[in-house]
């Protein structure tokens, strides 16, 4: 009840105190980060997740945007900022800037038709999130830790999923289906795993392709807006896969190759320390099969392109007077090489 001595205005105040909170109360905020393979499409997914029909620029560093959905028929819309790390692994160490402890998710975008590179990006960026995440998220403040696998799961021992949702995206279908059979078995087994062994859900895409788009927005979205996710099942190597966190086993994947491991019965010989033995058995694996090639590597993991020196952000001023710095700075280069070797003459 309002006190007698309220005013008209405090009164109208206090209304409009009361309504900003209960629609920040109502208001569902999510953090999506994307990261994953150089060139693997990683904006392209982005931009047709949130429907924008604008042409995809590279990613030069960590870059912001945002995106909003309405709730049912309320007028309020819940807010997703989504974060994209480009330069595949060379620049991880910026993926501590948006990670926070609360409604965090990630999305690991890898390109299928590099699998020499696959593994090696995966796992250098997914451990990276595992240790950011450990310190961000104190054991107390793990509120939202995602129930990936049910109680009875034959697997909820045996693998160590991250503390957050994860979605791990296998690009560029319409080249990867053009690989031979076998190949393409090894990658899917080995991908599933992957997904498996951290707790994630996986599907395969193509930006040329509106149904598999379509099916991936609906798990993206899942993780932004926290919408109704994915629950169809396809393991199928001839197929884009799909399977949604927690309806996969170790079993059922096998053995990634025809090597002398299964997936599905190692951990009966790992009794000491099952997590860190099992996985680096499987990642030697793989590395054997998917091991890149010096000339692709260094190809791959080349210097980024100087930002600077990108036309997308020409400034006249601003690239005049940084030219003119560049000559200063060479030409002290050279007096300073000059001076030198007349010192040394000297000597």
């Amino acid at each position: 009840m309002p006190k007698t001595s309220d005013t008209l205005w405090e009164l109208a105040a206090e209304e409009v105190r009361k309504a900003e909170d209960e629609e920040e109360q109502s208001l569902h905020q999510r953090t999506v980060f994307f990261l994953g393979s150089k060139g693997g499409g990683k904006t392209t997914i982005l931009l047709r997740c949130l429907d924008r029909d604008e042409p995809p620029k590279a990613t030069l560093a960590l870059e912001y945007t945002f995106g909003r959905r309405a709730r049912g028929h309320n007028t309020l819309k819940d807010i997703a900022h989504l974060w994209e790390l480009g330069g595949g692994d060379s620049l991880s160490d910026l993926v501590q800037i948006p990670v926070t402890p609360q409604s965090f998710s990630v999305v690991l975008v890898l390109d299928l038709s590099k699998p020499n590179f696959l593994w090696a990006t995966a796992t250098k960026l997914l451990q990276i999130v595992r240790m950011l995440m450990d310190k961000a998220c104190s054991s107390s403040q793990r509120t939202g830790i995602p129930l990936t696998f049910r109680k009875d799961h034959p697997d909820r021992e045996l693998t160590d999923p991250l503390p957050v949702p994860l979605l791990i995206i296998g690009s560029k279908y319409d080249l990867f289906q053009d690989f031979e059979s076998e190949r393409r078995k090894i990658i899917c087994k080995t991908l599933r795993f992957l997904a498996h062994y951290y707790g994630g859900s996986l599907i395969f895409t193509s930006n040329r392709s509106d149904t598999m788009m379509s099916k991936t927005r609906m798990f993206v979205n899942h993780l932004a807006f926290g919408t109704e996710g994915g629950k169809s099942l396809c393991t199928d190597p001839s197929k884009p896969l799909m399977v949604p966190a927690g309806m996969d086993s170790l079993s059922l994947i096998g053995s990634p190759s025809t090597m002398d491991v299964d997936i599905g019965t190692l951990h009966a010989r790992m009794k000491i320390k099952p997590y860190g033995h099992r996985f680096n058995r499987i990642s030697t694996i793989v590395e054997t099969i998917f091991h890149p090639s010096s000339i692709l590597y260094l190809h791959e993991h080349k210097e980024l392109k100087d930002p600077a020196k990108d036309p997308q952000y020409s400034e006249l001023v601003i690239d005049s007077m940084r030219a003119q710095k560049d000559q200063e700075l060479n030409q002290y280069k050279r007096n300073m090489s000059k001076s030198w070797r007349d010192l040394d003459l000297e000597s």
